[in-house]
């Protein structure tokens, strides 16, 4: 009995690595599936390099294999980086209003865009949360559904872009150079979102025909 008992126990402790590596093997070719599948579609956008690094956080906590992922992902990376760019604008615009008042309305204008890019922002990502729980099975839902998302999200866009604007040419001061460098992020990040609603509502319209 004790003989049969350790040969059982051999046989487990045999086996057990080559659990851990089909798993592991597993999971490395859903995450490089994912990274392919991101790095195709990243090609259709006009800053594929930028779309392929603000996604790639999200690539290694789960899969991304169909077009609400991409859209939701992509809303998410621009959200982050809308926020962090708020936040260093009201930090700057509070110091600026007495130290170097010659910029202060500038950057606060700024800062007005980008805070109404975040709110867009979070409506596009909620209603995207939304339309997928009650599935829009109605075409007229549908369309009220994607006509949000698109129209949340192109307001984002152009809220960042008028900013970017008010920084005309290249040469600038340094504190003008990074405003307009991290602005010009949340613009490229919304654009690359917008092209993958685009994509989402394409397929959802496809997928909705007889």
């Amino acid at each position: 009995m004790a003989a049969n008992n350790k040969l059982i126990l051999v046989l487990v402790i045999s086996l057990f690595p080559h659990v851990i590596f089909s798993s592991a093997t597993s999971a490395s070719a859903k995450e490089y599936d994912a990274k392919a599948y991101v790095d195709s579609w990243c090609r259709t956008t006009l800053y594929p390099n930028l779309c392929v690094r603000s996604l790639s956080r999200y690539v290694r906590s789960r899969a991304m294999q169909n077009p609400r992922d991409l859209a939701r992902f992509a809303l998410k990376a621009s959200l982050y980086r809308a926020k962090y760019t708020k936040a260093f604008l009201l930090k700057e615009v509070t110091n600026l209003e007495k130290v170097r008042p010659q910029y202060y309305a500038l950057v606060h204008d700024c800062l007005t865009q980008i805070r109404d890019s975040v709110n867009q922002l979070s409506l596009a990502i909620a209603e995207l949360d939304r339309v997928n729980r009650r599935g829009g099975k109605r075409q007229v839902d549908l369309d009220w559904h994607i006509n949000n998302l698109q129209t949340w999200t192109s307001t984002a866009l152009t809220d960042a872009e008028t900013c970017v604007s008010q920084f005309p040419g290249r040469r600038m001061s340094k504190l003008k150079a990074t405003i307009k460098g991290k602005v010009k992020n949340v613009e490229e990040t919304t654009s690359n979102a917008l092209a993958f609603i685009e994509h989402y509502a394409a397929a959802r319209y496809r997928a909705r025909r007889p």
